[in-house]
């Protein structure tokens, strides 16, 4: 069990004082790797890890000499390689670039979109927003100042042979190692390596100080958070950059701690979920790891900021919820503190308050004298109403009757009748993720028997489709799909872009009962979703998007999502798309190229003979959604699952339910 496991389970604790003197850091590699490894080898996917204490030079590697793609992780090699050219004098980073129309290329950034043509920017800025928001023009400008064989030569030349990049980002006709690129994509190298770079950056030797004190400064700005940073304290400095493409998340950096400098690289690749939510296992196996690292060594970092129990204004920390807790409860009145781990103005005067009324120094801050006299303190909220002998056992589990599940609602519908066969808070309104786009398919597909010839219409992706949060069909803004295509697109990989650029593209030919003539065409798609689930008989549903990402009026039943799947399921033309695993199509660009894409579906249920369809979603709010049909002897079912505990869950509830569902129709079809 990890320390951070430990400390979640801890209910109550005594005096936090005595907690923090019996706590010492860990310093056992072995050891470390006792956490680490389990989480390790359960990941959906392939993993390459290395940690190092720059202090103590204690090391834990996992596969951490296997070649694996950076994705954009390979721009922080690119940057080394920009610096160590400045240094020689054959460029110059105040150099001005001009930005032109044909320098831009679609994925992450904001220079395709946010830039005018013409725009000048010194190459210092385009190296910082190569880092700070991995913009992908931003890092071609570089690589065409520096060259792009130029990073693996200084990389090998270091004695770091496998980290190169291959080509310019969306440009795979300028790669210098064809296979490589065929590969590993836009770049390769290992986690050994990164750890390498991460240590002689450190210790000044990769360049000269200034070198690496720039360098440092680029790598503090990276704004991405999902990964290694997302479970670190706040105040914590971690130098990094990261990588994600579908299959392959990756993330490399310096960790200064109260306890030293932690380098860090995890680089994952063919992992199983590819999904671009909050939860991809990828991105949460980061921040688990990066969760475990830092506590390792920090185990006081439970508490305040700077790991010490003296808690005062600027603290934060589990610690000051405590000591907010506490506070709330032993005065009178209570000063009703936010239980927020901020240690602010608010707690510092309920402290004097308290420190008075127990005749102490009301210096605001604490000291043994005031953990004295606050007592045993509790780390999580406990009920303080419960009884102090446990209760007595329930009853034994029933042999009949439907099977235990992890969702919040379920509900099974025989389709060819619509009868309910059982449910459980089948009619409460819930968040539904991307379970939404069945409405999206549904008109689409309602509109296409009418004008079939739309279903060959192309769409062209707007810069707002291409930008839409959440899991994605991977098409750029400026690229093209048919309308049948982008089906596909919308419910194999459950793309919130396809969404987005589906609305935009219908939403006007819609008639909207009262609606505002103003209306731009992706509102009015909204409005016309909710007008056909009134239509539809689905009382407890409201859409605020296409895709499903989160919003408070967004949310359906159970039972209205098995309408809808009924109404999907009797489309031979969605029918087909939900039921198929894998599709393949080319976009045509404005700019004039093509590119293949393949798209797979998430729902994993297709894997197993008898299920049909029809759509997953998933989001941190509404967990792991389901809506499955199962198919026995020409006879159809249909279950929703909603807010199951994780994407195994779902499938694992579905199933039970699909079983639970014929065992009941059996009985009622015997004569």
């Amino acid at each position: 069990m990890s320390f951070s496991n430990l400390a979640k389970s801890l209910s109550c604790l005594v005096l936090g004082l005595t907690y923090f003197l019996c706590c010492s850091p860990r310093t056992s590699a072995q050891d470390l790797g006792a956490d680490l490894q389990p989480l390790l080898e359960k990941h959906r996917g392939d993993v390459g890890l290395m940690v190092k204490n720059l202090d103590t030079g204690e090391t834990y590697q996992h596969h951490s000499d296997v070649v694996m793609p950076t994705a954009s992780l390979i721009k922080f090699p690119v940057l080394i390689e920009l610096y160590r050219q400045a240094e020689q004098g054959t460029l110059s980073l105040d150099k001005q670039i001009v930005l032109k129309e044909t320098d831009k290329v679609p994925g992450s950034g904001i220079l395709t979109q946010h830039f005018n043509n013409d725009a000048v920017l010194s190459l210092h800025t385009i190296a910082r927003l190569m880092i700070t928001y991995s913009d992908n023009t931003a890092t071609n400008l570089v690589l065409d100042q520096i060259g792009i064989g130029s990073v693996a030569k200084t990389m090998t030349e270091m004695g770091l042979p496998e980290t190169q990049i291959h080509s310019k980002v969306f440009r795979r006709d300028t790669s210098i190692a064809i296979e490589r690129s065929q590969k590993y994509g836009l770049g390769s190298t290992t986690a050994k390596d990164m750890v390498a770079l991460l240590e002689k950056l450190h210790h000044k030797t990769l360049l000269k100080n200034e070198s690496c004190d720039a360098i440092l400064a680029h790598l503090l700005t990276c704004d991405d958070k999902s990964k290694i940073a997302r479970r670190l304290p706040p105040g914590v400095k971690f130098f990094h950059k990261t990588g994600a493409v579908n299959e392959c998340r990756t993330d490399a950096g310096l960790m200064a701690t109260p306890k030293g400098m932690i380098a860090i690289a995890i680089l994952t690749n063919n992992n199983k979920d590819t999904s671009w939510t909050e939860s991809n296992e990828a991105e949460l196996l980061c921040a688990e790891v990066g969760d475990i690292v830092y506590r390792w060594y920090n185990p006081d970092s439970l508490t305040a900021e700077n790991g010490s129990s003296v808690l005062k204004v600027g603290s934060n920390g589990i610690l000051v919820e405590a000591l907010q807790r506490a506070l709330n409860k032993q005065l009178t009145p209570s000063p009703e503190l936010s239980v927020d781990g901020d240690f602010g103005p608010a707690t510092e005067k309920a402290l004097r308050d308290f420190q008075v009324s127990k005749n102490l120094e009301a210096s605001g801050v604490t000291d043994p004298k005031t953990w004295s006299a606050l007592g045993p303190i509790e780390l999580e909220e406990t009920d303080t109403a419960a009884p102090t002998e446990l209760p007595s056992k329930q009853a034994a589990d029933p042999l009949q009757g439907p099977p235990f599940v992890s969702c919040k609602a379920w509900v099974i519908v025989d389709k060819t009748s619509g009868n309910i066969i059982d449910g459980y808070e089948s009619q409460k309104s819930l968040e539904i993720a991307s379970t939404t786009k069945m409405m999206t398919a549904w008109l689409i597909s309602k509109w296409a028997a009418e004008h079939p010839e739309i279903l060959n219409e192309r769409v062209t992706f707007s810069a707002r489709a291409d930008s839409t949060p959440g899991s994605s069909a991977t098409i750029r803004a400026g690229e093209s799909v048919t309308v049948r295509e982008l089906l596909y697109g919308l419910m194999l990989p459950s793309g919130n872009d396809a969404a987005t650029a589906l609305a935009e593209h219908f939403g006007e030919r819609f008639d909207v009962d009262g609606a505002d003539k103003s209306l731009n065409s992706y509102d009015r798609f909204v409005r016309v979703m909710n007008q056909e689930a009134q239509s539809l008989g689905m009382k407890n549903s409201s859409f605020r998007n296409p895709h499903g990402w989160p919003h408070k009026e967004h949310f359906a039943s159970c039972t209205d999502l098995a309408i809808l799947a009924n109404k999907v399921l009797d489309s031979a033309l969605l029918r087909d798309v939900v039921s198929t695993r894998q599709f393949e199509c080319e976009t045509q660009s404005t700019e004039g190229y093509r590119r293949k894409l393949v798209w797979k579906n998430t729902n994993e249920l297709l894997g197993t003979e008898g299920y049909i369809g029809v759509k997953t979603g998933t989001t941190d709010s509404a967990g792991a959604c389901l809506v499955s049909c199962s198919v026995r002897d020409g006879k159809e079912l249909i279950v929703v699952t909603l807010g199951s505990s994780g994407s195994p869950a779902r499938y694992a509830d579905s199933r039970n339910l699909h079983r639970w569902g014929w065992q009941k129709l059996a009985p009622q079809e015997k004569p």
